[in-house]
């Protein structure tokens, strides 16, 4: 790399970190601000924050990677995250924006779960914030990898630098201005890895004289879309799409519906946010088709597939652009980094220390032991990321299934089933969780193979949770009239706003 990428990347480095110390002077003097921004957050800046925090290192390296190991067959997951992010924002975003102020003003996810059964220490809201604490681990140690990877491809940084290096300016950034910071830094990533997208597989596409040229060097290495279509299995179809189930769960996603200013702003973030998705989404996949193309016209050699982008951003564009390219899959990495981080520190302070302490904390005390807790998560993400033979899709594909199937169906059953128990959510989560978990560590099958190898575990887990939530709430003690009342003021007051 030549000094003028450099400068982009530290240019970069320099916007993120004035972000957060911006956001430190204005929303972190309490825990409301820290956590949510107030509540406070434009549709615009909930659209990007969502959409970059939701796509992270897997958009521009993962994805790419996927589409140009196995073709077409990565379509399939694209198509499942579109109608999935949809879906999120018709059926939860409204409602949760309602119901989480409803239900004594919840802050974090675990929160919601707890007092929307009218007890704010229950049992759900510890174990909750310990699944959270346990997937958004190995999940942040996944852009971690990604962070290394770029710097051990693209700078010639020992891997083990790469990630401390990344991790040192997200850190840097969400300790200091807590939600706003991390909402803010997402849109500006989002606009970078949009143009981004947009723009290194259209030069790509250009090197070749037409589209034909390059679509029949691609079909030397994959099979055409139809033929692609004819090959693939049931199982293999309904794994891919079922990505789309995980939105329900994913909390560093849900809970910006829980920050944005108002229901009616939730259609405004839709629209941009499905927008932004389609157009990153297919540009992901792009890079990917050219790639393979590139690679068999030019002899362009691919050692890792997941670096396609890396080696685009450096082969076709002038230092400044490739450093900017650069900053685009950091910026990707980052925003889910520090979304997650946040997420992770609100539940070990709010759900975790608080409640077993049982201390009556002042807002400063909270929001410092707030950045405890991003230091601590970010630490032991970092030592799971150490191996460097971690590939990135697989890493987000086993914590999205976790949350998925643990969250999910407990966030749809608490907005829309007015007789949910507080024993069927706790039985939803654990069920859920637990079948991910067998499903993807369990070597039952021949040569120590595990079921995930079959078909993938958010099927399963979802579908279990749902099961036991509907059972559970069936044959259990109605919750009491007051939970009742409170779950009919929201639906109330949701239809107030949206008047």
């Amino acid at each position: 790399m030549q000094i003028e990428s450099y400068l982009s990347l530290g240019i970069y480095f320099l916007a993120m970190l004035g972000i957060g110390l911006f956001a430190y002077r204005h929303s972190t003097s309490d825990i409301s601000g820290y956590i949510l921004g107030g509540r406070k957050v434009s549709p615009q800046v909930t659209a990007l924050s969502a959409g970059a925090s939701d796509m992270s290192g897997w958009m521009l390296m993962g994805l790419p990677g996927a589409m140009f190991v196995s073709g077409f067959d990565a379509l399939y997951i694209a198509i499942g995250l579109l109608v999935g992010a949809l879906a999120n924002y018709w059926l939860v975003a409204p409602k949760l924006r309602v119901y989480t102020e409803v239900a004594d003003d919840s802050l974090t996810v675990p929160e919601f779960f707890a007092k929307r059964f009218g007890n704010p220490n229950a049992h759900i809201r510890m174990v909750s914030a310990a699944i959270i604490v346990l997937f958004f681990t190995l999940y942040t140690s996944a852009g971690l990898v990604a962070g290394g990877k770029l710097f051990e491809s693209a700078f010639g940084v020992q891997y083990q630098w790469g990630l401390v290096i990344t991790l040192s300016v997200v850190v840097a950034y969400t300790l200091l201005g807590g939600f706003l910071a991390v909402s803010m830094t997402d849109f500006v990533q989002g606009c970078i890895m949009f143009v981004a997208l947009v723009l290194v597989p259209v030069v790509a596409i250009s090197q070749f004289q037409s589209t034909g040229e390059m679509t029949a060097a691609a079909y030397e290495s994959i099979p055409s879309l139809s033929e692609s279509w004819g090959a693939v299995t049931t199982i293999g179809l309904f794994s891919s799409l079922a990505w789309g189930l995980g939105y329900f769960g994913q909390p560093h996603i849900i809970v910006r519906f829980m920050a944005i200013r108002s229901v009616k702003s939730v259609a405004v973030a839709r629209n941009i946010g499905m927008s932004w998705m389609f157009v990153t989404i297919v540009g992901a996949l792009g890079t990917g088709f050219v790639g393979i193309a590139y690679a068999n016209e030019f002899g362009l050699a691919v050692d890792d597939p997941e670096t396609i982008f890396i080696i685009f951003s450096e082969l076709l564009f002038h230092p400044f652009i490739s450093g900017f390219l650069m900053a685009a899959i950091l910026a990707a990495i980052m925003s889910t980094i520090s979304s997650q981080l946040l997420v992770s520190a609100s539940s070990l302070t709010e759900d975790i220390y608080r409640v077993v302490s049982k201390k009556t904390l002042d807002e400063s005390s909270t929001v410092r032991i707030g950045r405890y807790g991003v230091a601590g998560v970010a630490i032991a993400a970092m030592v799971l990321a150490l191996d460097a033979s971690n590939t990135i899709l697989s890493l987000v594909s086993n914590a999205w299934a976790g949350f998925g199937a643990a969250f999910g169906p407990l966030v749809l059953f608490c907005l829309y089933k007015k007789d949910l128990t507080a024993n069927a959510a706790m039985a939803g989560i654990v069920s859920g969780a637990a079948t991910v978990l067998f499903w993807i560590y369990a070597p039952i099958l021949e040569n120590g193979a595990t079921l995930s190898s079959v078909i993938y575990e958010i099927i399963p887990g979802f579908a279990v949770s749902t099961l036991t939530l509907w059972l559970v709430s069936a044959f259990g003690e109605a919750p009491s009239t007051e939970v009742q009342a409170m779950f009919s003021e929201a639906s109330r007051e949701l239809a107030n706003q949206q008047s």
